[in-house]
């Protein structure tokens, strides 16, 4: 009965672990960039107004990069097919 069961219902893979190596790649890369963008990161590494780039504080500089990066990761996975 156990092995008519087993044939009945196949086994899925979880969806929660990435399934190609671009999809790892990619899972990695938004985990890092994204930490980059938490408070304990922010506080040490861009917590300042000087200097000014492009006329905007460094830390909003900051951030919009971190975040226009995260952006650029889930175009290329989507682009992937991942």
């Amino acid at each position: 009965m156990d092995e008519h069961v087993r044939q009945q219902y196949p086994r899925y893979r979880n969806h929660f672990l990435p399934r190609t190596r671009a999809g790892a790649v990619a899972t990695v890369l938004f985990m890092l960039v994204f930490a980059c963008a938490q408070p304990p990161i922010v506080f040490l590494v861009a917590n300042r107004i000087e200097p000014l780039v492009f006329g905007l504080p460094f830390l909003y500089m900051y951030l919009l990069a971190l975040y226009v990066a995260l952006i650029a990761i889930l175009i290329w996975a989507q682009r992937r097919g991942v």
